[in-house]
């Protein structure tokens, strides 16, 4: 409604107002003969529709618009209490299915405020002449504060959930529904009927309610099983495998410096365990599990954790090639030969060959007479050695272990501080230790006989070691029935016997107890050692009580 169309009051607009009708107040007056087309009676509109807005109609006038329509106007504002006096005892207008008047139950006059001729009175609910040609009228509109709620527009199509049909989204129910047309209801007949029956509203909120259903289901549904994920990833037993293998056996090769995860990555690689964290656990509740060394490990496909960690602590799965202390490097190589499957000698030759390409560190080199140069290199250990690998490479990986362990130590620092020219003299002291010496207790005292007997003004050798271990090692012999004539005539710088002071170079590869009785030796005064029963050695000071020791030696190998 535009502002034109709204007097102050009940006071219609002054006639003279340039937008009163079409043509003005004179206009009117040129018209007043003529006969509206609707017989001069006010036109009245449906809830359903809004009437057209007239562009110089004259609102509360009841006077033909420049259209021929007689528009009828009530104004804006009402006294309420007038109102309801008015009304109040006459009654309600009884409506059929599309809304409109059909009867009276009490007449109801109304009178509109806004006619000032009077001519607009009529009464509602009786019998009126219809001058539209229609078997029903058009009942006036209502005031503002007692209007209805405009029903929805009649559809023959459905809407469909999306539109707001279904009671669950809409605010109601499906029992709302069976309420229509109880007395009080709010909903007319037709506006139940205009939004469909009951049925189909009700057979479409069992639809809806059934995918609303689904839809929470399915979203509880993968709300547990992300949570039960979660739980498992956190806090659930790791993946694992039951019983002590499937019999397939596997080689699994566990580098140096390997933890627990890393050992278990390789182990899941190569179908040992099911999972990391399962061996990582494993390993944890075995008192020894951190024992687990570098090497090569023959296993069985999918075992469990515990049975994989049991098996790589027993020497049964343990594939490395070892190296046990004081081996000479002859027979290293004959061990390296046969794990690689190579023809004997080929790795003694390489050695020869490659020698100072195996990273051998400077002060090992240079050396004269030295009959293999990587003798005492080749450190006492457990190397995973397979079948495809080449000799080269397998012996600079135990040159590197021998000269990381040798810095480990301190030789080149604490050479010079035993009285020794450099950590090369240092080292055959720790192979003579460990080649003479028959238990780990013997190599502090077994070190301290070579440092006595290297000086040249002692009393007992004058500088002579006489080790027949040196002599053993040019011969590639491990004797113990040897003769001092024997001996002494077998010329060799490696023949202590011959030639006073150290040998050329080692003569083995000392282990790491030995190496640390060559740095700390005892100080106690020994010059003599002998060992009675082939496991314990008997150190002396004197010639003398040495020689009972050799005679006791010699009784009891009599008796044998």
């Amino acid at each position: 409604m535009t502002e034109y169309g709204r007097g102050q009051g009940s006071e219609p607009w002054h006639p003279e107002d340039p937008y009163h009708g079409d043509g003005g107040w004179e206009g009117q007056q040129a018209q007043a003969g003529q006969q509206s087309p609707y017989g001069g009676q006010p036109q009245h509109y449906p809830e359903q529709q809004q009437p057209q807005q007239p562009q110089y109609g004259d609102w509360g006038t009841g006077q033909q618009d420049g259209y021929g329509q007689a528009q009828q106007q009530y104004p804006q504002q009402y006294d309420q209490q007038q109102y309801d006096q008015q009304y109040q005892g006459q009654g309600q207008q009884g409506y059929d299915n599309n809304g409109w008047g059909t009867g009276t139950h009490g007449q109801v006059q109304y009178t509109d405020p806004a006619d000032p001729y009077g001519q607009q009175n009529a009464v509602y609910g009786e019998q009126q002449p219809d001058f539209y040609g229609t078997p029903e009228a058009y009942p006036p509109p209502e005031p503002p504060s007692r209007r209805p709620a405009e029903p929805e527009p009649r559809t023959d199509w459905d809407p469909g959930p999306d539109q707001g049909e279904h009671a669950f989204f809409a605010g109601g129910g499906g029992d709302d529904d069976a309420t229509d047309d109880e007395p009080g209801s709010r909903r007319g007949r037709g506006e139940r009927r205009g939004r469909g029956g009951k049925g189909s509203k009700k057979s479409r909120n069992g639809c809806a309610c059934l995918v609303v259903l689904l839809v929470f289901g399915g979203g509880i549904a993968g709300v547990a099983y992300f949570g039960y994920q979660f739980y498992q990833d956190r806090f659930g037993a790791a993946p694992d495998y039951a019983g002590s293998g499937s019999g397939e056996q596997v080689t699994v090769e566990i580098p140096k410096g390997a933890g627990g995860y890393a050992i278990g990555q390789e182990l899941k690689a190569k179908g040992v365990v099911k999972s990391v964290d399962a061996f990582v656990a494993a390993q944890q509740q075995n008192p020894k599990g951190n024992t687990i060394q570098a090497g090569v490990y023959t296993l069985e496909k999918e075992m469990s954790a515990a049975s994989a960690v049991d098996l790589m602590l027993s020497p049964k799965s343990q594939n490395n090639l070892i190296i046990p202390e004081g081996t000479r490097n002859v027979a290293v190589y004959k061990l390296i030969d046969a794990r690689l499957e190579l023809d004997k000698g080929t790795t003694a030759e390489i050695a020869d060959e490659k020698a100072d390409s195996l990273g051998l560190p400077e002060w090992a080199t240079g050396h004269k007479d030295v009959k293999d140069p990587l003798e005492g290199f080749l450190y006492p250990s457990s190397y995973p050695v397979a079948k495809g690998q080449k000799p080269e490479a397998v012996l600079k990986q135990m040159v590197a272990r021998a000269t990381e362990k040798y810095e480990e130590l301190g030789l080149e620092k604490k050479a010079e501080d035993l009285g020794l020219d450099n950590p090369w003299q240092l080292l055959t002291v720790a192979s003579l230790a460990q080649a003479e010496g028959t238990s780990h207790d013997d190599f502090r005292k077994m070190a301290e006989v070579v440092y006595n007997r290297l000086k040249p003004g002692n009393p007992e050798t004058y500088g002579s070691l006489e080790f027949d271990s040196t002599y053993n090692y040019i011969k590639n012999q491990s004797k113990i029935d040897l003769t001092i004539a024997e001996l002494r005539e077998y010329d060799n710088p490696y023949n202590t016997y011959f030639v006073k002071g150290l040998p050329p170079g080692p003569i083995d590869n000392p282990g790491e107890e030995a190496l640390k009785g060559a740095l700390n030796p005892t100080d106690d005064g020994w010059y003599y050692f002998i060992s009675l029963d082939g496991k314990t050695s008997k150190f002396t000071k004197t010639l003398a009580e040495h020689e009972k020791l050799v005679e006791q030696f010699n009784a009891s190998r009599n008796n044998d």
